[in-house]
């Protein structure tokens, strides 16, 4: 997610707004924690150490859950609608193509090897009973994990959950600086 958070900061900033704004409000730190958390989990398989993979899907839930404070403080609803929309649409993506092959989601790791994320034997170390190498008999390789950003490979299905949290962050920029007034002080951090 950390991609995410800062493609976020990045299009709000071409869009003129003030990305410190997000550091004063509570809700943008239990997300924080999370991607710290996650950004930990992967250095450590990274570093060869696959004893937390276990906890993984876990730790991306909550990661995901940890969304949705700003989304209810600031009552983004709708911003809460369209975002679940493209996680249905990035899960229903990944469990498709996990069907297709027994179960299992299919890997194409590329920069990850230059990088050294990702090593021959990792999926069978790893044993996370989730994920395979992607070979010849692989049905939909599209919608596999094949897009490989050096420390994590993702699937199209991943990029639509992944827009979720962009999102998010995007919006709760959005609607923070419109809390604030031409003083630059916070009236209110609730939308009424």
């Amino acid at each position: 997610m950390i991609f995410s958070i800062c493609f976020a900061m990045l299009f709000a900033k071409i869009k003129k707004y003030k990305i410190s704004y997000l550091f004063s409000s509570w809700t943008f730190y239990p997300i924080i924690v999370f991607t710290i958390i996650i950004f930990i989990l992967q250095f450590s398989v990274f570093i060869g150490d696959y004893n937390f993979i276990k906890y993984a899907s876990l730790i991306k839930t909550a990661n995901l859950f940890t969304f949705l404070i700003p989304l209810f403080f600031y009552k983004q609803y709708n911003t809460g609608l369209i975002g679940s929309a493209f996680i249905i649409i990035g899960t229903l993506l990944n469990k498709f193509v996990m069907a297709q092959n027994n179960g299992k989601m299919p890997v194409y790791p590329s920069l990850s090897y230059l990088t050294g994320y990702f090593k021959p034997n990792a999926i069978i170390e790893a044993n996370d009973n989730i994920h395979i190498m992607g070979n010849e008999n692989t049905a939909w390789k599209i919608l596999t994990d094949y897009i490989d950003v050096g420390f994590s490979i993702l699937s199209i299905g991943d990029l639509f959950i992944h827009f979720f949290a962009l999102l998010v962050i995007y919006q709760t920029i959005k609607v923070l600086n419109k809390k604030y007034n031409t003083n630059g002080n916070l009236q209110s951090t609730r939308v009424s």
